[in-house]
């Protein structure tokens, strides 16, 4: 049976607007915006024996927040050029090859007053409305040789740009694409790469632009299964650092493993310290569930030419986050999800100890090696949290934790706000949405303009 069709896996059928959302509790009267996160949600199942949950079409769901209360709901499907026929809609334009049309699952990202669903390999983004309905296909990002946004872009709170590390099935090299605040492209620079790869994440710093090659590289032979990548036994993992300001990478070669995502990276005295999740094992991208990421710390030392791999917390998790403001900057605190994704109940394993399985939301203080866990039950599913600074922050964990949570009684999911200092204690508000929110990818905050 394939895990990624049950349970909070599960595709919902239907797109759904609810206004004024019931709350238990109380939502702090600061948060003024859109909480949205975006995944896989298949528009019908032809065979679900075979489904593969990263290739779901797009689906992006949303709760508005203002003045204490929960506006609305909306989930909403991207309208590909597929998903509007198979909607009976009219088509919102068009991409220059429809071969490479989908509706995009990664991340869904603000920039320059607009919104975007973003996804990568050189697929198209989408542009939508602030009520998530789609705009159509967007030129964000895009260059001569058809790279265009990816998946992950980094906002630079410093600049005002958006940075992406594109690449394209099949291409040795990838771009570094800098976006100004008008949405228009300031630089591109090209990355000559070792292998044909998978660069899912990457990381800004004041001075560099961090990526990573790992084994995972692309296969043609492999394109008809909708993965077209495979593990290469024969190749190390390389770090690689590009100056900002121009000028040649110089690469770290570490052990064979594959980072999934990056939490933060900054500079420190000569070494540029990158904070990732590792998949210590090859991951299998039609059971990424198999995989049991950790959190690790890289440190490239820049003279001496060499990187080192500290393992920060061993419990299984992904989808790190941070306090925004604190992108490529020195850090304290991180937080990421210890989901359902890496850690399913097993009806053959009903003795496995809650922590085995259990989601939680993960707090790591960076300082003192401390990490706290806001656990959810054995009956819950929490995906990524987004990290929202209070009005008037002053300390860096000032501010709110928000995530989608599962709520197994009720058959649907509620919107939980977590005081990111005080990430043990009781909820400072439920949200309490009509419908599930499957398990998806990555999420963020829209503040109000």
């Amino acid at each position: 049976m394939n895990r990624y069709v049950l349970g909070n896996f599960a595709p919902v059928t239907e797109e759904i607007t609810a206004f004024d959302l019931p709350v238990s509790g109380k939502i702090p009267a600061d948060l003024d915006g859109r909480y949205l996160r975006i995944g896989p949600n298949p528009l019908g199942l032809e065979d679900a024996s075979a489904h593969i949950w990263t290739l779901g079409e797009g689906m992006v769901h949303g709760v508005r927040l203002r003045d204490g209360r929960a506006e609305w709901y909306r989930n909403r499907w991207v309208r590909s050029a597929s998903v509007a026929d198979r909607l009976g809609e009219p088509r919102r334009g068009q991409v220059a090859d429809e071969r490479l049309d989908f509706a995009p699952n990664v991340q869904i990202a603000g920039h320059g007053g607009r919104l975007y669903a973003l996804i990568e390999g050189g697929l198209a983004p989408y542009e939508l409305t602030d009520e998530l309905d789609t705009v159509g296909p967007a030129g964000l990002g895009a260059t001569e040789q058809g790279f265009s946004a990816n998946a992950h872009s980094k906002y630079d709170h410093a600049t005002g740009e958006l940075h992406s590390l594109a690449f394209r099935y099949g291409a040795d090299f990838v771009q570094h694409i800098v976006i100004g605040p008008d949405g228009r492209n300031r630089s591109v620079t090209g990355i000559k790469a070792s292998t044909l790869p998978y660069m899912h994440d990457f990381a800004l710093t004041e001075h560099y632009v961090v990526f990573y090659e790992s084994p995972m590289v692309f296969e043609p032979g492999r394109l008809a299964t909708g993965v077209p990548f495979h593990w290469n036994r024969e190749l190390p993992s390389r770090l690689g650092l590009l100056p900002r300001a121009g000028g040649a990478v110089q690469w770290f070669e570490t052990a064979p493993v594959m980072v999934g995502h990056t939490l933060n990276a900054f500079e420190d005295n000569g070494t540029v310290v990158v904070d990732v999740v590792v998949h210590p094992r090859p991951i299998d991208f039609a059971d990424v569930g198999a995989s049991k990421p950790v959190l690790e710390r890289w440190t490239a030392d820049l003279a001496a030419g060499r990187a080192t791999r500290t393992l920060l917390h061993d419990r299984p998790q992904d989808f790190p986050r941070l306090n925004g403001r604190f992108g490529g900057k020195p850090y304290r605190y991180g937080y990421s999800a210890a989901a359902e994704l890496y850690a399913t109940p097993s009806a053959t394993e009903p003795d496995r100890p809650d922590e085995g399985f259990s989601s939680a939301l993960l707090k790591h203080d960076l300082l003192t090696g401390i990490t706290e866990a806001h656990e959810f039950g054995r009956d819950a599913s929490a995906g990524e949290t987004v990290f929202v600074p209070s009005a008037g922050a002053g300390a860096e964990d000032d501010g709110y934790n928000l995530v989608y949570v599962h709520d197994r009684d009720r058959g649907a999911a509620d919107l939980v706000i977590l005081a990111s200092q005080d990430f043990t204690g009781e909820p400072l508000a439920r949200v309490h949405l009509p419908v599930r929110v499957p398990l998806g990818l990555h999420g963020s905050w829209i503040p109000a303009a």
